[in-house]
């Protein structure tokens, strides 16, 4: 092969590549969308149900904060939805490469993401900038918006489904209410008391002005092995 041909092979190579991701990219910004309507559509559902139970301050409360990201407030937690805006690929060891959907199409292993994490809504209220928050799911789509889920009580099924599995309202209502009961039910723990015994003058400063000690759900707790 003369340099002219290696240099039309790599340039085939950046535009196929190039052509992926933005297909990806793409897909995932319409699934961010539906997802979106379908956080707008639970916090009515979820607010007829639970009219009058609850005082306005726990009542579910969506909110938009910029077109990547969305928060869902409901009690004392806080989901915050994110979508990457780069295209990623899985390491070598991950169970999606012995699927034959990417053995057979390499390239549909490009994927957006869209993360799940819950913080304190208190974390938020009170711009405790040092507080912890997890990861409690996150959602890949690639060129073919094709899609699976990773994530606490997700089910370990939709990676042997990668090839037929399209996004829908449906499925993500699926996804969003799993993360939901999760956080809900994902208590806050005291902390030990070894690991609080000391404190330093600015802490206490800083927790008499504004509370900000660091706060989450299981400091000192090994959260990867927690399912509740």
């Amino acid at each position: 092969m003369n340099d002219k041909e290696i240099r039309a092979s790599f340039l085939e190579a950046l535009v196929i590549k190039a052509s992926t991701k933005q297909a990806v990219y793409n897909n995932t910004l319409q699934t961010f969308k539906i997802l979106k309507k379908v956080l707008i559509q639970l916090e009515k559902n979820y607010r007829n149900i639970i009219k009058g139970e609850l005082t306005e301050a726990s009542m579910p409360h969506y909110n938009e904060r910029g077109p990547f990201e969305v928060e869902f407030k409901i009690g004392g937690d806080l989901l915050l939805f994110s979508m990457h805006s780069n295209v990623f690929q899985f390491d070598d060891k991950h169970p999606v490469w012995k699927t034959d959907y990417l053995k057979d199409e390499p390239m549909c292993g490009y994927c957006g993401v869209i993360n799940i994490y819950n913080f304190l809504a208190d974390s938020f209220k009170y711009n405790r900038m040092n507080d912890i928050g997890y990861l409690v799911a996150r959602i890949f789509v690639n060129k073919d918006n094709h899609f699976f889920v990773e994530g606490k009580r997700q089910s370990d099924e939709l990676v042997k489904d990668f090839a037929i599995d399209t996004i829908s309202p449906g499925i993500l209502r699926q996804i969003i209410e799993t993360a939901i009961q999760y956080s809900i039910e994902f208590d806050l723990l005291v902390p030990l008391y070894d690991q609080v015994k000391l404190a330093t003058v600015e802490q206490m400063r800083e927790k008499i002005s504004h509370s900000k000690i660091v706060t989450g759900k299981r400091l000192g707790f090994g959260f990867n092995s927690d399912d509740v």
